[in-house]
């Protein structure tokens, strides 16, 4: 498996029958946590499995400790990664057809709430750290560390070019100017 980066939309990466058709459930569930982009969440078990397969991309949250997706895959192996967690979830709560769902206000609004999102992984960060020692709080609190970081980093910048992408119907050239959030 190569990590090489995806030809305009990671979408491609996966296999057309991967995910099953929902009439929209997954979206309708959709955990206020997952970031803008083509994969994200609906109802999941509270199994803990998904950052077994993709660390860097599943967090667990919500009232119920859900798994929601973080951090949105570029590259083909980042995406099999998240298919990986996508298929061990016994519920089919992972779904891939964002694109067609988020809308450029949609993916604003979701910025302009960032602080509410912080202040909830602050919040399950708190919990993990005091918690007992089990080795699946400890990586879950790695997550939460790792999305805060990318919250006060290159997130603004993925969520532009994710807003450009629905705007214009393709991912950005480098150097092409990057709409405002």
């Amino acid at each position: 498996m190569t990590d090489t980066r995806a030809p305009r939309d990671p979408v491609s990466f996966v296999p057309a029958d991967f995910f099953t058709p929902d009439g929209g459930a997954n979206w309708a569930e959709k955990l206020w946590l997952t970031v803008p982009g083509p994969f994200y969440t609906g109802e999941t078990d509270t199994g803990w499995t998904g950052r077994t397969f993709a660390p860097r991309h599943v967090l667990y949250g919500g009232e119920y400790d859900t798994e929601f997706v973080y951090r949105q895959p570029k590259t083909r192996a980042e995406v099999e990664r998240l298919l990986g967690a996508a298929g061990f979830e016994p519920l089919g709560g992972y779904s891939g057809d964002g694109d067609s769902r988020w809308t450029p206000d949609a993916v604003r609004a979701w910025w302009d709430q960032r602080g509410r999102v912080e202040e909830h992984v602050l919040a399950l960060l708190a919990v993990w750290t005091t918690e007992s020692a089990r080795q699946v709080v400890a990586e879950a609190a790695e997550g939460a560390r790792d999305f805060l970081a990318y919250l006060a980093g290159d997130l603004e910048a993925d969520l532009r070019a994710y807003v450009f992408r629905l705007e214009q119907g393709r991912y950005p050239d480098v150097g092409e100017r990057l709409p405002e959030l």
